[in-house]
């Protein structure tokens, strides 16, 4: 069974092609036959598109089109051309997966895409501007290359969709609630993956665990998982909320906005941007959103980058505090995505946060490039994990199983 996965973002759109036995799926990600991906530039019309093939074989070159649903279709022709062909025609694609960042109130399973499910996704661009609108322009340069193939929308938020009332509610007038305004929370297929992986690598059922999943990259969110679901998590309405990020704030007095926007004539476009592009590490560091760049510029004495790794460590722990309570206790911390899988020391001082709970991290398994292990020390209480995140994987096994049925 061939599994082609589409997972948009507001600035790229990455792929991948899996080769799945019909029978049964394999108990860890395989390597994918095909991958590729856009970056699009400033100037709307360019893409750097890169392709890569599991036989070693890479392609990478600047195209010119008048869409970015062109892009897509130009970087789709690579799977059956050239020194990166993998097969010898879309059709030989089984199912397509993608990931949507907002699935609302009404998408809570990953479903078969209609016209009506693209329009319901569309609609949710309000509450996810950046990602929405990506994810159907994936589909349809998908229904131009490959007609009437299945597509499944795997949705970011459905994992959260257990989270209880209490949690997900927010404390203003309930006509909020009515509106759909709850906390949805996000990097759902990311959370629910490293939820299942935590289980396998430690050897246990998942349903016997209390984890806190902490997903750090650009885009930082923890989540609280009880018995194979998500209890709490720190987005919440939108992506922005939650524990600081590379250029997104997190959460803040909701008081400094009525402020700005009475004593500093903001507009709401000035706000957005000001919170979700101006803020968090590159905000407070004044360097960069890329932690790396921020580390290096505490190493020459700056200030404000320290500030910035301090906050950042700060907001984690006490988000940390706040799913512990959800829980009632942890079996196991487990640090994934970009900075979580790559960054010792933050792991190592998220991590020292916890010690009056018994845990102990290993300094030498921390430092050596931990993937997929356990990093805490063996008289630890706790087990401490890095995790690296397949969410391409993930959807993949959506479709999957949404093909046996």
């Amino acid at each position: 069974m061939k599994i082609l996965v589409l997972n948009a973002g507001s600035s790229s759109q990455k792929s991948c092609l899996y080769d799945i036995n019909d029978d049964a799926l394999p108990k860890q990600a395989p390597q994918p036959l095909w991958e590729g991906k856009v970056n699009w530039t400033q100037d709307r019309g360019v893409a750097e598109i890169q392709v890569k093939t599991a036989t070693g074989e890479v392609l990478q070159e600047s195209i010119y089109a008048d869409s970015r649903q062109a892009h897509v279709t130009y970087m789709l022709y690579t799977l059956t051309r050239g020194a990166t062909k993998v097969i010898g025609q879309l059709s030989e694609i089984d199912v397509v997966g993608h990931r949507v960042v907002h699935g609302g109130q009404n998408y809570r399973n990953s479903t078969v895409i209609t016209e009506d499910v693209k329009k319901a996704i569309a609609q949710l661009a309000t509450l996810a501007p950046a990602h929405n609108p990506a994810a159907v322009e994936g589909m349809e340069a998908i229904e131009k290359s490959l007609g009437s193939v299945k597509q499944v929308a795997v949705f970011d938020t459905g994992f959260h969709a257990t989270i209880p009332d209490a949690a997900a509610v927010y404390p203003g007038p309930y006509e909020w609630v009515e509106q759909g305004i709850r906390r949805y929370g996000f990097h759902g297929i990311s959370h629910q993956y490293c939820a299942q992986r935590a289980a396998d690598i430690l050897g246990k059922d998942l349903a016997s665990l209390r984890l806190i999943t902490c997903h750090l990259g650009n885009g930082c969110s923890l989540a609280a998982i009880k018995n194979g679901r998500s209890v709490d998590t720190t987005m919440g309405f939108t992506p922005l909320d939650g524990v600081m990020m590379g250029s997104r704030s997190g959460s803040v007095d909701p008081g400094i906005l009525i402020y700005l926007l009475r004593q500093s004539n903001y507009s709401a476009e000035r706000l957005d941007y000001v919170l979700n592009k101006a803020s968090g590490l590159r905000g407070i560091s004044g360097v960069s959103s890329d932690l790396p760049q921020v580390m290096e510029a505490i190493a020459e004495g700056n200030y404000r980058a320290q500030l910035a790794w301090d906050i950042y460590v700060h907001r984690l722990r006490s988000g940390i505090g706040s799913m512990l309570a959800s829980l009632g206790g942890l079996d196991a911390l487990v640090f994934t995505a970009g900075v979580g899988e790559k960054s010792p020391g933050i792991r190592q001082a998220v991590s020292e946060a916890f010690g009056f709970l018994g845990l102990k991290i290993d300094p030498e398994k921390n430092q050596n490039n931990p993937v997929d292990i356990d990093i805490a020390t063996p008289e630890s209480a706790v087990r401490v994990l890095a995790i690296h995140t397949q969410e391409d994987w993930a959807i993949a096994q959506q479709c999957w199983q949404i093909l046996q049925k």
